[in-house]
């Protein structure tokens, strides 16, 4: 076969189909004296013939080229652009599998070492905030309080009111074939001081808090914003994680105090329907559920906090450039709030029931 004339992507692309038959039916010699000039385009139509004549078991043979085209079409690596199919499909087998668990464990560790790097600048960040070395911007801190407090308040009323509802109607369905329903208000006060009530203000937080923080930092980060306040000399843990993680603090204690008056108020539904007066639920639930009841309960309303807002500015903090990285890092702030919220809840029970609380 012979080639001549201008090799670009123009003509690479006119001779493209015509030389692809010619070495698919055998030819393996390609005279190339007549050839002009050679760029990427050119160098990609030699290329594809050395794949082609790869895969039949031959090898191309380029005769003729100017030394400068061939030293050019040498930087080409043939077996790292085109692999061959038996090394391709090695790799999708074991060998992949292997790279990927690889690849993912390196993830991880990656992300605990950022997280653990974030504890610390927040740490630190207290530390000269509480000194006076740095100010508290307090409108930022009165401002997350508000969308935290009282913009989220709703949504926890609404849910709180709804389980206890649910919880208590479905707790009497089972307990008065036993005659045993006056133990609802028992077990509901128990159960949603000590676990049910902190956990799902955490998780609805998670939802709306943590993933706003991460949207509004990691589009500030996409935006360079960040790299502007750094340019400044200012913090961004000081200057923007720090009054939304205290403003979180402060919140959710109280969210999680409204959220388990309602589930109360869903269950004494509940019990006033079934012919109970308020009286009896009120005085059932406040002997059986103890201090150390409900302050393990806020205990566990404050560790949450400091995971949701916290994992919520890390993640937008490590946002990457792109058109979907705001996105990815609010799904990674919820569900990796989530998984910490489970964890940590995991480790209170085991605590609590070595510290017999």
């Amino acid at each position: 076969m012979t080639v001549s004339g201008r090799l670009d992507a123009e003509g690479a692309g006119n001779i493209w189909e015509s030389a692809r038959s010619a070495v698919a039916s055998g030819c393996s010699i390609v005279e190339c004296s007549g050839v002009d000039y050679l760029d990427g385009g050119g160098a990609s139509l030699f290329m594809m013939m050395k794949v082609v004549c790869r895969d039949k078991g031959k090898t191309l043979a380029v005769q003729g080229l100017r030394p400068e085209f061939a030293g050019f079409l040498d930087l080409f690596d043939l077996e790292k652009a085109a692999p061959p199919k038996e090394e391709a499909k090695g790799k999708e087998g074991l060998r992949k599998w292997i790279t990927s668990v690889g690849l993912s464990g390196q993830e991880v560790a990656a992300d605990m070492r950022e997280q653990i790097e974030f504890t610390g600048e927040c740490v630190l960040a207290s530390f000269r905030t509480a000194t006076c070395k740095n100010k508290m911007r307090w409108p930022d801190f009165w401002l997350t309080c508000e969308k935290v407090g009282a913009d989220g308040l709703p949504i926890i009323l609404l849910i709180g009111f709804l389980m206890g509802l649910i919880m208590s109607f479905q707790s009497a369905v089972s307990l008065v074939r036993f005659g045993a329903e006056i133990f609802v208000p028992n077990m509901l006060g128990l159960v949603m001081f000590r676990e049910l009530g902190p956990m799902v203000t955490a998780i609805l937080l998670a939802g709306r808090t943590g993933s706003a923080f991460a949207a509004e930092i990691g589009t500030m980060k996409v935006n360079e914003e960040l790299d502007a306040l750094n340019t400044m000399g200012l913090n961004p843990v000081s200057f923007l994680v720090l009054p939304r993680v205290l403003a979180t603090v402060c919140m959710t204690p109280l969210l999680t105090l409204f959220f388990n008056f309602m589930s109360l108020v869903g269950g004494a539904l509940v019990m006033l329907s079934m012919g109970y007066p308020l009286s009896t639920f009120t005085s059932r639930v406040f002997e059986n559920v103890q201090w150390m009841d409900f302050s393990g309960g806020m205990i566990k309303a404050v560790v949450f906090s400091f995971l949701v807002a916290g994992i919520g500015c890390q993640r937008g903090l490590v946002t990457r450039s792109g058109a979907s990285a705001v996105g990815d890092s609010t799904t990674s702030a919820v569900v990796s709030g989530i998984i910490l919220i489970a964890v940590f809840d995991g480790i209170f029970a085991v605590i609590y029931f070595l510290a017999g609380i």
